[in-house]
């Protein structure tokens, strides 16, 4: 990302104000996909006994880094001095929500594959083991050795998965919120709602998988409580934005309310993305009927599309 400062702000003369593109919301909606899959592999591992836990539950945290990796693809298009990257992990700054960030994203592999090893059976951990790459690498005493140890601690890196997951899910919005300059993004409120955003979109890409019965039913019930409460959040953000922002948050708000966004925030994230997944859900639990996969995909849809919105309205 290049920050340009100037004297002006007319988006008409100077459109490079526009410093994010596609690839910050991509980023964090991923983000936030990722941290919600950490947070249900460990709900999960404790709500149901390992016997009637299906593989997909099992593999779960195996999944949290390839969706994290393609989140930081999108991150890694944007940066602008490339070579530099690693320079975040020189140092680390404790008032920096980017170097906390950094740190976090890196943290996150090892928790995440560790313990879906030590989630394997032995069968899957075999199977494993004769998978072309492994195998080509040889590779497969040191996934052995991996696992061995990781079983020990299966505990521990469960909560360790919890933790990072919240601490990451919290982060795509605090990264955000803690810049105070953009009105649309000066709210305490960023965070909550990403992380519960979060929480929701990685519950709607498990149920799009085929899990267990009973797995989809604490999936469907937690999911329902997450968009209840991503509503509250969302009224607290505008809200906020009125009542603490001055003149710039009235602005803001009216972004969303009768201004360019207003449109695309109540159909996409308001009503596509949380009401009428939750009237969905809310109805199939009540009737018993088969879970479909409108709910989930529309959750995915308005996760995307509010952290799209937001970005792009936060410069505007």
């Amino acid at each position: 990302m290049t920050e340009i400062e100037l004297n002006r702000s007319n988006h008409l003369i100077d459109p490079q104000l526009h410093v994010w593109g596609w690839e910050i919301p991509v980023y964090l909606f991923l983000g936030g996909i990722t941290a919600g899959l950490m947070i249900f592999s460990t709900l999960l591992a404790w709500r149901v006994p390992e016997a009637e836990r299906t593989r997909w539950a099992r593999w779960l945290p195996l999944s949290a880094p390839l969706v994290l990796s393609l989140g930081m693809l999108a991150l890694f298009l944007d940066i602008e001095l490339k070579r530099h990257v690693f320079r975040f992990y020189t140092a680390f700054r404790v008032t920096s929500p980017m170097s906390w960030g950094s740190w976090i994203l890196v943290l996150i592999y090892p928790v995440t594959m560790l313990l879906g090893l030590a989630q394997l059976t032995d069968d899957e951990a075999a199977r494993l083991g004769r998978w072309g790459p492994v195998r080509a690498l040889r590779l497969g005493r040191l996934v052995d050795w991996l696992r061995g140890g990781a079983r020990g601690s299966t505990g521990a890196l469960r909560w360790a998965a919890l933790v990072l997951g919240i601490a990451l899910g919290g982060y795509t919005g605090i990264l955000l919120g803690t810049l105070g300059a953009r009105p649309a993004w000066s709210s305490s409120m960023l965070g909550p709602l990403f992380l519960v955003s979060g929480f929701s979109t990685g519950a709607a890409l498990v149920m799009l998988l085929p899990v267990g019965q009973r797995e989809h039913h604490l999936l469907r019930r937690w999911d329902m409580g997450a968009i209840g409460l991503e509503l509250v959040l969302l009224g607290l953000f505008i809200l906020g934005l009125v009542t603490t922002g001055g003149e710039s948050g009235r602005q803001a708000t009216a972004l969303f309310l009768g201004g360019t966004y207003t449109a695309s925030f109540w159909a996409l994230v308001v009503i596509a993305g949380l009401l009428v997944p939750l009237l969905i859900e809310g109805v199939e639990s009540v009737r018993g009927l088969r879970p479909s996969f409108a709910a989930p995909l529309l959750l995915l849809l308005g996760g995307l599309s509010l952290r799209w919105i937001l970005v792009v309205a936060g410069q505007a």
